[in-house]
């Protein structure tokens, strides 16, 4: 066979696998679509619901008396609870975690049970205040075990 004409095969068929692989890619791409599941009585939930709408996530609200029973069956700590919790991409999001964290722990995909940021932190999304009050949190990325190990560090001097 011709050298040339091995050349252009092997560039040919170099093209057709690397085309096949960004197919690939695209169609793992994380989802989007977040369901929350939260009470009736709460706003600063519809607070951060709207920050994770903004940030191109669509959301499907689920409101239930009580959110103990999804945590629990997912293996969510009580400890961690706050006062919404999201599921997607098989993770459970727990409280006003920002949707870049989100974001990265689709991108990253640990083995985990997901992500969580305790209580209510003023200037965590959800719970900004008219004077710009920000307290420094962490998002939690939980573990299988129920351990916690620090995802992502807010609102702390640089």
């Amino acid at each position: 066979m011709n050298p040339a004409n091995l050349n252009r095969r092997l560039f040919l068929g170099a093209g057709v696998l690397i085309g096949l692989s960004g197919t690939a890619c695209a169609q793992t791409r994380p989802s989007r679509n977040l369901t929350v599941f939260k009470t009736p009585t709460c706003a600063c939930c519809d607070a951060w619901i709207a920050h994770m709408r903004e940030a191109g996530f669509s959301t499907t609200i689920t409101v239930l008396p009580s959110l103990q029973s999804v945590r629990s069956s997912r293996g969510m700590p009580d400890a961690l609870a706050s006062c919404h919790t999201g599921l997607i991409d098989g993770y459970l999001v727990e409280g006003h975690v920002p949707a870049a964290d989100v974001v990265r722990l689709l991108a990253e995909r640990p083995t985990a049970v997901g992500i969580a940021v305790p209580a209510m932190p003023l200037g965590s999304p959800g719970m900004e205040t008219p004077q710009g009050q920000k307290e420094p949190y962490d998002t939690l990325l939980v573990l299988r075990s129920g351990a916690t190990r620090v995802f992502n560090r807010h609102n702390r001097p640089v």
